[in-house]
C-alpha cells in the first residue's frame, strides 16, 4: 500500500497539527496503515504544550516531492496554503472548516467541510459516526484544537456543535476545559522572546481577494501594547516581506485573548482599503477593533468584500 500524506496548512496552528495527527489515527482504523501526518512548518508553542500535556511526537516536516502522491488536507484547501507541490498530487480527501477558494483536483474526491469552529470537531462526527474509538490522546489533541480555534469558546466562529464535542471528550482526555484550556493559550501568547519575522510568521495565511494577494498574520497576546512597542521593527520586516512575496497588503492582527479585542498593524498600497472594510481610520498604519478575534469569520470576509468591489 502506497503512504498516504497527511498535514494542514502551512505556518501551522493546533488545529493544523492535531487534525493531521488525528486524521492519520481515523485513516489507520479504516484499515489504511500507511497514514502518515506531516507538518508544512515549525510547532508554535501552544501547540507543542498540547503535544508535550497529551504525550505525542509532533509530525515529521514535510520535504518530499508530491507528484502523482495520494494526500488528505486538513484544516485548509487553498493551494497557496498548502504544500509547494500541491498541485501535482492526488488529492483524496478533504476535511475543513474554511471558505473553498483556489482549488481544484483532476479526479473526484471525498470533500467534508462544515461551518463550524474547527476541524477537529468534523474529526470528532467521523469518529462517531464510524463507530470508532476516540484514544485519549486523540480526545486531547480533539480538544486542545476546539479550544485553540474558538480561543477558549470567546470566538464568533464557535458554533454548539464545537462546544458539545468538547464537554464529550473532556472525560477522555482528562482534562479541565477552562483551566487546561487558558493555561495552553497563555503557553502561546509570550511574545517578549519572538522575533518580528516569528510572530509575522507563526500564524500567517495568503488570500487571493479579487487581484490583489494579502497577507494577514495573528498574534494571540495578553497584552496588545507589549507588542505594538515593536511597531517599527513589524512595519519594516511586514514591507521587506511584502516586497520580496509580492503581497499587495499585510496585515497583521494582535489579539488580546482575555478582552477578545484586536489592533490590527497594516501595510501596503492598499491599506486604506482596510479602513473601509472596518469602518474605522487607521491612524499610522493602525486600528482597534473591539471584539475582533477570528480572521476567519470578522477579517478575511470584510476585506475581501472590499478589495472585490
Amino acid at each position: 500500500m502506497a503512504k498516504t500524506y497527511i498535514f494542514g496548512h502551512k505556518n501551522p496552528d493546533t488545529d493544523a497539527i492535531s487534525s493531521a495527527i488525528i486524521m492519520a489515527d481515523f485513516e489507520q482504523q479504516t484499515g489504511n496503515t500507511e497514514a502518515t501526518p506531516y507538518r508544512l512548518g515549525d510547532v508554535n508553542a501552544e501547540t507543542q504544550y498540547a503535544l508535550d500535556h497529551f504525550k505525542v511526537d509532533a509530525p515529521e516536516l514535510l520535504n518530499d516531492n508530491l507528484a502523482d502522491q495520494e494526500v488528505i488536507l486538513v484544516d485548509h484547501n487553498e493551494f497557496q496554503q498548502s504544500a509547494d507541490s500541491i498541485a501535482d498530487a492526488q488529492v483524496k480527501h478533504v476535511v475543513d472548516h474554511h471558505r473553498i477558494a483556489n482549488f481544484e483536483t483532476a479526479a473526484p474526491l471525498y470533500y467534508r467541510a462544515e461551518p463550524v469552529g474547527c476541524t477537529a470537531t468534523i474529526l470528532y462526527k467521523m469518529y462517531q459516526e464510524r463507530g470508532f474509538e476516540i484514544k485519549p490522546h486523540i480526545a486531547g489533541l480533539m480538544v486542545s484544537a476546539i479550544i485553540s480555534d474558538s480561543l477558549l469558546f470567546k470566538s464568533p466562529t464557535c458554533t454548539e456543535e464545537d462546544v458539545n464535542a468538547a464537554e464529550a471528550l473532556k472525560a477522555i482526555a482528562d482534562v479541565d476545559l477552562e483551566s487546561y484550556g487558558l493555561e495552553m493559550l497563555k503557553a502561546g501568547a509570550s511574545t517578549s522572546d519572538k522575533s518580528a519575522t516569528d510572530l509575522l510568521t507563526a500564524d500567517a495565511k495568503s488570500f487571493n481577494m479579487g487581484d490583489y494577494t494579502t497577507r494577514i498574520a495573528q498574534v494571540n497576546t495578553v497584552d496588545i501594547d507589549e507588542v505594538f512597542e515593536r511597531q517599527d521593527e513589524l512595519e519594516k520586516a511586514m514591507l521587506e516581506a511584502s516586497a520580496n512575496e509580492k503581497y499587495d497588503l499585510f496585515v497583521l492582527v494582535i489579539t488580546d485573548i482575555i478582552n477578545s479585542d484586536s489592533k490590527i498593524l497594516v501595510v501596503g498600497a492598499e491599506k486604506d482599503q482596510v479602513g473601509v472594510a472596518f469602518d474605522v481610520k487607521l491612524e499610522n498604519g493602525t486600528a482597534f477593533l473591539p471584539g475582533v478575534v477570528s480572521r476567519k469569520k470578522q477579517v478575511v470576509p470584510q476585506i475581501t468584500e472590499t478589495l472585490t468591489k
